[in-house]
């Protein structure tokens, strides 16, 4: 049996309990074999480390949504030396991406983008995925509405960023320092606000004749998501990526606001076969816009496999710009 190395959670907890092994067996199950050159880190693999909330039975798993690679073995449409990319496992129940080899379902894989690295796509499936479903399905942006989206900077921010300028809308973001900012106006932000310093609402309404955006999108929830509602336009909606648990809606009813939520996730964790054959579909066109020059993914950090830990502590101290990525030796 050919061994690998790979970071294990070994229960639920703090960053502690990731533990860097070098003796794993490498995966044998139906699908096409990969040598992973590098995996993107997620705020949700935190939430799974912290909770184990998806499979709790399962307390010794590999961590890890997104990866890039290059199939070992030809299966399905792929061949030998095709480098791929793809959101699949880590979340308790398939093996994730934070380990040298996997095996996945020819379904779930997509060619990389020609003109990135495997760090650079490695970064990019999961943000690309809930940015395009938050903005284009769940939001239906149209070209010349307002848009605000949360915490621009962050992993799906600064995509969402960028996606919404590629269907012709007015951008407002939010971020929390200087650099940050000069950071999503490089993404291409029309208005930016630096929440440390100014009050969010009166600028959303200042900049929106008062009326505020016609479509919100929430990366942070809690107080931001309850907030959002009066930043909100009459008839306007409101996508968020988080629970409304305990948040008063009211008013969202009396501003007879559409509010969706945005967990893409969802196709593994409920094995929606459909579900995901339009995640790849989203993949396939965000690769053709990436070779062309229209989108950018940020990578902010490069660690090796065994700094997952410290990744980790990174995601979880909220300052993160861009994406982190692990990458194999």
């Amino acid at each position: 049996m050919i061994k690998m190395k790979a970071i294990v959670m070994t229960a639920a907890g703090d960053s502690d309990v990731l533990s860097y092994q070098e003796n794993r067996d490498k995966p044998v199950n139906e699908g096409v074999s990969l040598k992973i050159k590098a995996a993107g880190v997620n705020p949700i693999d935190t939430k799974v480390r912290a909770f184990n909330m998806f499979y709790p039975d399962n307390q010794a798993c590999i961590l890890g949504c997104d990866f890039a690679g290059e199939v070992l073995v030809a299966a399905g449409d792929f061949s030998v030396g095709d480098k791929v990319w793809g959101c699949h496992g880590g979340l308790g129940r398939e093996q994730g991406s934070y380990a040298e080899y996997n095996t996945i379902k020819s379904a779930y894989l997509a060619l990389m983008p020609k003109t990135l690295s495997f760090v650079e796509a490695a970064a990019a499936p999961l943000v690309l995925i809930t940015a395009w479903g938050a903005l284009y399905e769940r939001g239906r942006l149209q070209a010349g509405e307002t848009v605000l989206i949360h915490a621009g900077a962050g992993g799906v921010g600064h995509v969402a960023i960028q996606l919404a300028k590629l269907k012709g809308a007015r951008v407002i973001t939010t971020v929390s320092t200087p650099e940050k900012a000069a950071f999503v106006r490089e993404c291409g932000a029309d208005e930016v606000i630096l929440y440390t310093e100014e009050n969010v609402l009166e600028r959303v309404l200042g900049l929106t004749e008062g009326e505020g955006a016609d479509l919100v999108f929430d990366t942070v929830g809690g107080d931001v998501l309850a907030d959002s509602i009066e930043m909100t336009k009459h008839y306007g909606r409101l996508v968020t990526l988080l629970s409304a648990e305990g948040i008063d809606l009211s008013e969202a009813r009396m501003r007879n606001l559409s509010v969706a939520f945005e967990l893409m996730l969802t196709p593994m964790l409920r094995d929606l076969e459909t579900e995901r054959a339009k995640h790849i579909a989203i993949l396939n066109q965000c690769a053709s816009l990436i070779d062309t020059g229209k989108l950018k993914i940020k990578v902010s950090q490069v660690l090796p496999l065994q700094e997952a830990k410290q990744a980790h502590d990174i995601i979880e101290s909220g300052h993160s710009l861009g994406k982190i990525v692990l990458e194999m030796a």
